[in-house]
């Protein structure tokens, strides 16, 4: 079996800034493997274009610049907030405001995100709505552990169920 859309990867890998000798991001080594649909939009797509085609056993290096990864690092979608939003009764929550915090957020019309704490003033917060790896080359090194079809309710919800994936 081949890795092509509508079947369920298992894969091994280690992920590092830049090029295999470069900073470690995260690895699944002495872990579960990564289990995902391909073809259906769970993973960037260029590290899916990467791994059509190939079969259990086989092994990948391959690089994702920025750009095509989760994009280039965007100054402009820093933004201050008034540090009054950040109260609960009043007070601001002991270590909610710690500079590298990734906090939940939502918007005025319900809709929820992530934003990290880069920068706290007297009054205001900065927030960074980059993703935590933009701006990062990325370079994969791994093997593809098995492959199995998608039954039809995972293709239905979108994600893995059981082992490795979703439970309901």
């Amino acid at each position: 079996m081949v890795i092509e859309d509508n079947k369920v990867v298992y894969v091994h890998y280690t992920l590092n800034e830049s090029t295999a000798e470069g900073q470690l991001i995260e690895s699944t080594k002495g872990a579960e493997p990564l289990v995902f649909i391909f073809g259906v939009g769970m993973m960037i797509p260029d590290f899916e274009a990467n791994l059509k085609g190939l079969q259990p056993g086989d092994t990948f290096a391959f690089g994702i610049p920025a750009a095509n990864a989760y994009g280039e690092y965007d100054e402009t979608i820093l933004t201050e907030v008034p540090k009054s939003m950040f109260e609960d009764e009043g007070k601001i929550p002991e270590g909610l405001l710690e500079i590298g915090n990734s906090l939940p957020l939502q918007d005025q019309d319900g809709n929820r995100f992530q934003g990290m704490v880069a920068e706290v003033g007297l009054d205001k917060v900065k927030l960074d709505f980059n993703h935590p790896m933009a701006g990062l080359d990325l370079f994969f090194t791994g093997h593809i552990e098995s492959i199995r079809d998608a039954e039809p309710e995972e293709l239905a919800h979108g994600h893995v169920h059981g082992a490795g994936g979703h439970m309901h």
